[in-house]
């Protein structure tokens, strides 16, 4: 098992144990629904408990040291704790928010890590959604690669409603526009 695939594996094991929901994103999840391309990090996104946050944290920066050196204050005003897994990658593990995050942890897929393991992967549309969000060249290129790879299994409208919300959320209409450029150069 490659680096990346051990520490998601490990902190699946540890969320699990602790019964934090979460679901993997980012390069894990480009590799399973896009274009594969080199990643060095693992990234979560985990649903903790309103009121336990805090608690939640401390507890994972004690079984993964924080790559920063206040990785829990950090993570609290950041909404991001980057942690180093022994033996296998970095990660970052998101704070995920109710509504579209919540909604992509319920919809997670289990997917193989190897020997009979598996752990909770982004559906391809989450992924998209995610990317679209973040906006940044290799996030378009990624969602170029998934609308490639999966074509017509996507569910669009799916994809749509979150974009809208959070292109009503943003005032960023550039959102949603990622998304239908590279939908529409799909036919082509």
């Amino acid at each position: 098992m490659n680096g990346q695939l051990e520490a998601a594996w490990q902190l699946h094991c540890f969320l699990s144990a602790r019964n934090i929901p979460y679901v993997v994103i980012g390069g894990i999840a480009v590799q399973r629904w896009g274009e594969p391309r080199l990643t060095i990090d693992v990234d979560l996104a985990i649903l903790l408990r309103a009121g336990a946050e805090e608690q939640h944290l401390r507890e994972i920066a004690a079984a993964f040291p924080p790559r920063l050196k206040d990785g829990v204050a950090f993570a609290l005003e950041h909404r991001v704790l980057p942690i180093d897994v022994p033996g296998a990658s970095p990660a970052d593990l998101s704070l995920a928010l109710p509504g579209f995050e919540e909604q992509a942890i319920a919809r997670a897929i289990d997917y193989e890590v190897g020997s009979g393991r598996a752990v909770r992967l982004c559906t391809a549309e989450d992924l998209i959604v995610y990317k679209c969000v973040a906006g940044r060249p290799q996030d378009v290129l990624d969602v170029e690669g998934v609308i490639a790879r999966q074509g017509d299994t996507l569910d669009p409208a799916h994809i749509r409603r979150w974009l809208a919300e959070f292109a009503r959320l943003t005032g960023d209409d550039e959102i949603v526009a990622r998304f239908e450029r590279a939908w529409a150069a799909r036919a082509r």
